[in-house]
């Protein structure tokens, strides 16, 4: 990967319309406060109006107002009025962006932002609190407890949404498609994210599911193909790559998960109004699939750094691009330039471009294939199931359902001794056919056997 500036710029996580949930995930971007940029002459006569509010303000207010309070109050409006991701970093919102990308903070597990006054929920992190209580992509939320969200700043609602682990807060939430709104209570906790989970859905077609972008995704995305494929013989079938409600992440975990798929080529490029700005990546030799067909699945949680990865094997005809929506739509660069007292500014400097020069500012990516929102759900035919044998506590096990336990058992004894969560996971889920855990996923993986028996058949 190669890049024309030395600057680092990054892209923020999950960022709708301002911070997330917990923390922001970015690239720091140390830059000089010196720039070669020649300095635009200052508008006197609007300065002299501000210099007159800000003396009013502090002569004639009806309480005193601390000098420093109103300054970052001043900047923050400043920036507020530019574009909903730049933002000003106070000494703890600058920390929690630095420690945002290790992949542990405290909060919900949600990315929001805000929208007509409200706070808007981005994507709902897997397997956190607000995911596992049933919030999801683009709830409105309305109220905190009994605070209501409207006359709030984000900022202001994301500290309320914070607090200590293993206390509740209860969201009023507005959802489409339902009458009245809902009241979801989320017990909070410390948020550990693991962005890479992997498994086998079926005999040599590996599943990688990325839930967000950190610093090390791609070196976790680079091992997990890596053990698919030994557990697959040496060589995977075909691979799905899992981008669904993934709210972005930092730029170079993008570009890492991009070049493991490609041999050549550019992955993406950003354009802005000073050098400092341009920056180019390319891929390095080395397809981790060796050209297997792969398939990347997204909707419209699907953002940022999620947009780079779909945008670059779209273009490169490297990966079918499969969804319910397009995706989100950020196609912004936010650079981070540190100030004086731990303090920093989230400026946006640049748009980034897919390989064929497209910008998905406020238009996503278009799936090659769209599929409906189906979900498949057993009818019932009578009020009450009947009872058999197998309902009567302490009945005879048949041997049908103690080979069952007993593989079940095996399998979860097998995760313990490798140290794999995920297989105890997958384990617990076997009874439960993949149509009915994620029926998109079960068409995705019936898509990608007939991508590769067509693959089969040509070589024939």
């Amino acid at each position: 990967m190669k890049s024309r500036s030395k600057i680092v710029l990054g892209l923020v996580l999950g960022i709708a319309f301002g911070l997330p949930l917990g923390t922001v995930y970015t690239v720091v971007a140390d830059k000089s406060s010196s720039s070669s940029t020649t300095l635009q002459p200052l508008p006197l006569e609007e300065l002299r109006t501000f210099s007159d509010v800000y003396a009013r303000i502090k002569n004639d207010y009806v309480e005193p107002v601390d000098d420093k309070e109103m300054i970052e109050n001043a900047i923050r409006g400043m920036l507020s009025g530019l574009d909903p991701h730049s933002a000003y970093l106070n000494k703890e919102e600058f920390r929690d962006l630095q420690i945002g990308t290790t992949g542990e903070f405290g909060g919900l597990g949600i990315e929001v932002g805000m929208e007509d006054g409200f706070v808007k929920v981005i994507s709902p992190i897997d397997d956190t609190p607000a995911q596992k209580a049933g919030v999801k992509a683009g709830d409105l939320i309305i109220r905190l407890d009994d605070k209501p969200v409207k006359g709030m700043t984000l900022n202001e609602a994301v500290d309320v949404m914070r607090g200590k682990r293993g206390t509740d807060i209860t969201l009023t939430i507005i959802r489409e498609g339902e009458d009245k709104p809902l009241k979801i209570t989320v017990t909070r906790d410390v948020i550990h994210v693991k962005s890479v989970k992997s498994r086998l859905l079926d005999d040599g077609y590996g599943y990688f599911r990325i839930t967000t972008f950190q610093s090390k995704t791609a070196e976790s995305l680079r091992k997990a193909i890596k053990e698919l494929s030994e557990k697959a013989g040496g060589r995977l079938k075909g691979a799905i790559l899992d981008l669904r409600n993934n709210p972005g992440g930092v730029l170079t975990g993008a570009v890492g998960v991009s070049d493991a798929f490609l041999d050549e080529g550019l992955i993406v490029y950003t354009e802005g109004r000073v050098a400092d700005s341009e920056l180019r990546y390319d891929a390095t030799p080395g397809d981790l699939l060796d050209g297997a067909p792969l398939i990347v699945l997204v909707n419209a949680g699907s953002a940022s750094a999620s947009e780079i990865v779909s945008g670059a094997l779209q273009d490169h005809k490297r990966a079918i691009i499969v969804g319910t929506d397009k995706t989100f739509g950020k196609g912004s660069v936010q650079t981070i330039l540190p100030l004086k007292d731990d303090r920093a500014l989230k400026l946006t400097t640049a748009r980034y471009y897919t390989p064929s020069g497209r910008s998905i500012q406020a238009d996503g990516i278009h799936p090659d294939i769209l599929l409906e929102r189906l979900e498949i759900k057993q009818k019932k035919t009578s009020k009450f199931d009947p009872i058999k044998e197998s309902n009567l506590s302490g009945h005879l096990k048949g041997i049908l359902e103690k080979e069952a336990e007993e593989a079940r058992k095996r399998e979860r004894a097998k995760a313990k001794k490798n140290g794999d969560d995920s297989a105890k996971s997958d384990s617990d889920k076997e009874d439960k056919p993949l149509y009915k855990e994620d029926f998109v996923l079960y068409q995705t993986l019936n898509l990608l056997k007939g991508m590769v028996l067509l693959e089969q058949a040509e070589k024939k």
